[in-house]
């Protein structure tokens, strides 16, 4: 596999977590660099561990974890996703700012769901005996850059729109389980 192909991957990997990113930045009235940072961490460092994982548990694990990995991811973003929606709801009606503190909790359940394809993708790395490492390096450090635009991009969005932007990121989550679920169905090419 050549470094642009790798990149590629790592590209496609990143799609993910650039959107739950941009949801997550649509709760900040303004661009809050700590705060990006930690959620890129998060993502990207999730995109590089679930590979590592996938090389070295894959070959054992394989036809069990693919038979459940939709549902879990589907759960995970359905679930985050209504709560976005639902305190969205309930912060506009209190009048309370939302988006200036991480629920770290949450932020790892997202870093999970959107992560789940990097194991599958160190399935491949290890039967094409590629370079574990750099591979890792590339999908985290490409989740990481993606991620802080993604928060940017879902600031810019969400401080002129607040809770309508809220709640669209929590429908996008909910749409994004439903098109992995259907994908993984046979439901959606």
């Amino acid at each position: 596999m050549s470094a642009v192909e790798l990149v590629f991957i790592a590209v496609g990997l990143s799609v993910d977590a650039f959107a739950v990113a941009v949801c997550k930045g649509l709760g900040l009235k303004r661009f809050d660099l700590k705060l990006s940072v930690t959620i890129a961490v998060f993502l990207g460092g999730f995109q590089a561990l679930m590979p590592c994982l996938g090389y070295f548990l894959g070959f054992e694990f394989q036809k069990y974890i693919v038979a459940f990995d939709h549902w879990i991811a589907f759960a995970m973003l359905g679930f985050i996703g209504f709560k976005m929606i639902r305190d969205s709801l309930c912060d506009n009606q209190n009048e309370v700012s939302v988006g200036t503190e991480l629920d770290y909790c949450e932020l790892s359940v997202l870093a999970v769901a959107t992560s789940i394809d990097a194991f599958a993708v160190g399935i491949t790395l290890a039967f094409l005996k590629l370079d574990l490492l750099l591979s890792c390096l590339t999908i985290g450090t490409t989740t990481f850059l993606f991620s802080i635009a993604g928060v940017f991009i879902g600031m810019r969005f969400g401080s002129r729109f607040e809770t309508k932007a809220q709640i669209l990121g929590g429908v996008f989550l909910v749409i994004m389980g439903l098109k992995i679920l259907f994908e993984h169905q046979g439901l959606l090419g």
